[in-house]
């Protein structure tokens, strides 16, 4: 199987009354784990009762922590909810947390020579620590997921160039793919040419546009692939796009035609939003997905 290696945020998502654990390559790599039984996790937590807390979820459910730092003088990440009228989270992301300062160690550029893929987004991009860190890993003989997770302003054109540039799969949805239009491509938007042109301009090998229950679609070589799940009664849609992402990396890693990988990850997607938050309490679910890894 792949080893495959996520850096970036875990934080606590807060709402009023509780918070659940969370971040997307946190997410991303639980998913990885718990579906193929390897993979790794490069972050770091303040030396808090936030920071304790995240220890030991990862002791109680067997994952590693050799790659999580423990900072002394940053807080363990905190995105707080405010929800709108309809019950919409929008987030409100704490900076100078621990996750903004990864620090790169031998421990870390040995795994990564192991590795056949690492995962990486934006938001941990923000500060120059961790930018410098996760930049410092690009520009090796593996593969790189990127999953954009655009968020506030914590992004700049740089940021976005040299991540597009990396990536060899590029996950987005359609308001960070407008994002993208207005950055980089001298063009009126429209869904499937802006996603053509900035998949050929930055030689991305496979381009996914999600938007949420409207479906997905995939570019990858010269076909295009629309898939939508209309068998799922959601009840809570957090995390549905990184259970997405952990799909697609596999798949795509696997070799699998355009049409098997959007149709499995959007149905792995699907199930995820029939459970309450990101994550499922129980391994069971990852043994009854009907998806041959």
């Amino acid at each position: 199987m792949f080893n495959i290696t996520s850096i970036g945020e875990i934080l606590f998502d807060v709402y009023k009354d509780f918070k659940k654990l969370g971040g997307a390559p946190f997410n991303f790599f639980y998913h990885i784990i718990k579906l193929t039984g390897k993979g790794n996790f490069i972050s770091r937590i303040g030396n808090d009762e936030a920071g304790k807390e995240i220890l030991n979820f990862f002791k109680e459910h067997n994952l590693s922590t050799q790659f999580i730092q423990v900072d002394n003088s940053h807080p363990t990440g905190i995105a707080s909810a405010n929800l709108d009228d309809k019950k919409i989270p929008h987030w409100v992301i704490e900076e100078n947390t621990a996750y903004d300062f990864i620090e790169l160690n031998s421990e870390i550029e040995d795994e990564i020579r192991k590795s056949d893929c690492l995962y990486f987004g934006t938001l941990a991009q923000r500060n120059s620590v961790s930018a410098k860190t996760i930049q410092s890993l690009f520009n090796r003989q593996i593969k790189y997921f990127c999953d954009l997770n655009l968020r506030q302003n914590f992004f700049t054109r740089e940021i976005l160039e040299l991540s597009l540039t990396t990536a060899d799969v590029l996950k987005v949805n359609e308001e960070e793919l407008i994002i993208l239009n207005d950055f980089f491509l001298n063009k009126k938007y429209e869904l499937v040419s802006s996603a053509v042109q900035l998949k050929s301009n930055f030689n991305i090998d496979l381009l996914s546009v999600t938007c949420g229950e409207k479906g997905s679609y995939l570019f990858m070589n010269e076909e295009t692939d629309f898939y939508r799940n209309t068998n799922v009664n959601p009840v809570d849609t957090v995390g549905a796009g990184d259970a997405y992402a952990a799909i697609l990396c596999l798949g795509y890693l696997k070799k699998w035609n355009i049409r098997k990988l959007n149709e499995a990850a959007g149905n792995f997607a699907g199930r995820i939003t029939t459970i309450e938050g990101a994550l499922p309490v129980n391994d069971d679910f990852y043994t009854n997905q009907g998806i041959v890894l």
